[in-house]
């Protein structure tokens, strides 16, 4: 996904000078090609996230789009007060890009994953917060991001995702997508656990279930129109993130007469029949064992 990521933005600085990239001294080995060709819209703030979100939001408010990368607690957590302030409260069109999602970062500690940023960053007024799961969904939210009026924040995971989509594949901002269709149960994904999903729904397929698999590149705004279409079918729906149970997509499972609402994603109908289930992290767990382990045992 870096890849996608450094290759759309370097198209796009081509023809528009707005484009600006700022890191708070990360991403060696991504961002040397924009930074070699565009010097005069890169800049290396040293280690220090506060400082970074700050000019990227002054940068905005001077007609720039900007760019901040790094991973993701320090681009969304050691930073916080000046994405929400500067960036958020103030409607910039900064794009935060956080590479790392959940346990990407697996033997570096709980310093380094990411399970609460989607929580923290749907919370934002004004911030779109877009998750995509494979090379394809990257390459499509950051080239409508260009266009993109208000602040963004993106959750990639590192690099080397499978290829989910097709390559002519279109994913506009806010909209679900259905990967395979079914019939016996519904499975919700976003971000990395993407290709996991597939496989699972590969080995359902073979045990004879019929499994609607959808990902949601997009957590928010959140295409309510497709959850609500899969909840009036009655099927089952699972839902699958690597990230905590506590504020992701899963969000709470309350009950209203009025139905799902922006909110919570799933929030029911009383006379509603789907059955729900979640699958992602419990909480805080200082084991750096293997990520694989650490997924399974969600």
């Amino acid at each position: 996904m870096r890849s996608t990521f450094i290759r759309e933005l370097l198209s796009q600085a081509a023809v528009d000078d707005r484009v600006f990239l700022i890191t708070p001294d990360m991403g060696f080995s991504v961002l040397e090609p924009f930074a070699a060709r565009y010097p005069d819209r890169f800049l290396n703030a040293g280690i220090a996230e506060q400082n970074a979100a700050g000019i990227a939001a002054g940068l905005a408010l001077s007609g720039k789009i900007v760019y901040v990368y790094s991973i993701i607690p320090f681009i969304t957590m050691r930073c916080f007060e000046q994405v929400r302030v500067d960036i958020a409260y103030m409607n910039t069109n900064v794009r935060l890009i956080g590479v790392g999602a959940g346990l990407s970062y697996g033997p570096a500690g709980a310093t380094h994953h990411a399970i609460e940023d989607i929580a923290v960053m749907r919370a934002l007024p004004n911030m779109t917060v877009c998750c995509p799961g494979d090379p394809v969904e990257t390459r499509e939210l950051i080239r409508r991001s260009f266009a993109h009026d208000g602040p963004m924040y993106f959750r990639l995971g590192k690099n080397g995702e499978p290829r989910i989509h097709a390559d002519e594949r279109t994913i506009p901002i806010g909209e679900a997508v259905t990967v395979a269709e079914g019939t016996d149960m519904a499975c919700f994904v976003t971000s990395t656990m993407l290709e996991p999903a597939c496989r699972w729904v590969r080995e359902w397929q073979r045990a004879g279930k019929s499994v609607l698999l959808a990902s949601f590149p997009t957590v928010k705004p959140l295409d309510v129109p497709y959850i609500q279409r899969v909840i009036d079918s009655g099927m089952p729906i699972l839902t699958v993130e690597e990230h905590s149970v506590i504020g992701g997509t899963r969000q709470r499972r309350g009950r209203g007469r009025r139905g799902i609402r922006e909110g919570g994603l799933l929030q029911t109908r009383r006379d509603s029949r789907p059955v729900f289930a979640c699958r992602g992290q419990p909480g805080f767990s200082p084991d750096p064992d293997g990520r694989g382990e650490a997924r399974v045992s969600a």
